[in-house]
């Protein structure tokens, strides 16, 4: 599947995911300053999770992302959580679009929504970042680098985030929460090496470090917009599985990408770095740790296993979610396609491991 075809721009919106748009504008009326209409709704190509649509009016555009109809997981789909993380995170500074407002009542659009800015900008697909320049690559890579490095900065407390997640055992309390999401997933099936892997992680938790910063939960390049032309990013988007919880973590799963094929995901795994540009692991890492103030990544070998089996985890739950008729992505059976490679990786992983 080429990502960038598939997730670029807008289609109609699938019929099962549409909604009262007379309904909407009324709404917008009230709780979006100088709205005016008339609107036109239409869906994001991407997204396997939230919907997320793109509403025009003739004077400016808006995103809307809501919960998705039909049976869901206890949890999933807190849409509710991502507008409170993007509200506070903008207050501060940090580049996340503005989100105009919230709606938990299920009777505007059938599910909770909130509505944000359109950024205009560059979604980047493809972690090779094709087209560009040798020094722009090491410029955008540098770029992502400096934002997960400021968001790690930031004091929950401090942005009134201090009771956005529990404030310990953050790695321990996820290798549970995603264990039992894929074994309790019976609709999707058992996977053997994520069998193996539920097994090895409990059996080899680390010690909690006790380190709490707000963690996006899936950062990578094509969930920010970067400037039109230029390295910088203007807003990193999807904060579904945001939380408060431990930043190396959320580092390696970034840092995950020189570990993927590119035909698993955005990867860049037997990429000749050197030749375009890019960072080597060991240099992106150090510059991590140099603007956190860290000599080392701790439990680097052990992290990469739990952020590899999370993601095939995520995959699974759009595997049930396909079962269940409310997969919100028309590409979700290519991407349900690599579960079983992505979790044989996350096993390679775990016996490389050096524990």
């Amino acid at each position: 599947m080429d990502r960038t075809k598939a997730n670029s721009g807008t289609r109609e919106v699938a019929e099962r995911l549409r909604f009262d748009e007379a309904a909407l504008a009324t709404w917008m009326k009230t709780s979006v300053p100088e709205f005016a209409g008339p609107l036109s709704v239409s869906q994001f190509a991407g997204g396997q999770s939230n919907p997320t649509y793109r509403l025009d009016t003739p004077n400016r555009s808006y995103v809307l992302r809501r919960k998705p109809p039909g049976k869901l997981l206890p949890g999933a789909h807190a849409v509710e959580r991502e507008a409170r993380v993007m509200s506070a995170l903008g207050a501060t500074g940090f580049p996340v679009p503005h989100v105009h407002g919230l709606c938990d009542d299920e009777a505007v659009l059938g599910t909770p929504f909130f509505v944000m800015d359109m950024v205009e900008g560059r979604i980047i697909w493809d972690a090779t970042f094709p087209g560009l320049s040798n020094a722009d690559r090491a410029a955008h890579f540098d770029a992502m680098n400096a934002t997960i490095a400021q968001l790690h900065s930031l004091d929950p407390a401090a942005i009134g985030l201090g009771d956005y997640g529990r404030p310990g055992g953050f790695v321990e309390r996820q290798v549970a929460r995603w264990s039992k999401q894929y074994e309790s997933d019976a609709e999707a099936g058992r996977v053997p090496a994520m069998d193996r892997l539920v097994e090895w992680l409990h059996a080899n938790l680390p010690p909690d470090r006790g380190e709490v910063r707000v963690v996006h939960g899936d950062y990578r390049c094509d969930n920010m917009i970067f400037a039109p032309a230029e390295p910088r990013v203007l807003a990193v988007l999807d904060w579904e599985l945001s939380t408060l919880g431990d930043p190396v973590a959320d580092f390696v799963y970034h840092l995950m990408v020189y570990r993927m094929p590119a035909e698993l995901f955005t990867g860049i795994a037997g990429v000749d770095l050197g030749a375009l540009g890019i960072p080597s692991e060991e240099d992106y890492l150090a510059t991590y740790c140099r603007r956190t103030g860290r000599d080392h990544l701790p439990d680097l070998d052990y992290l990469m296993v739990f952020v590899m089996f999370r993601l095939a985890a995520i995959i699974h739950g759009i595997k049930g979610r396909l079962a269940r008729g409310n997969a919100s992505s028309e590409h979700a059976l290519e991407t349900v396609a690599k579960l079983e490679a992505l979790a044989d990786l996350a096993w390679t992983q775990a016996e490389r491991a050096r524990l």
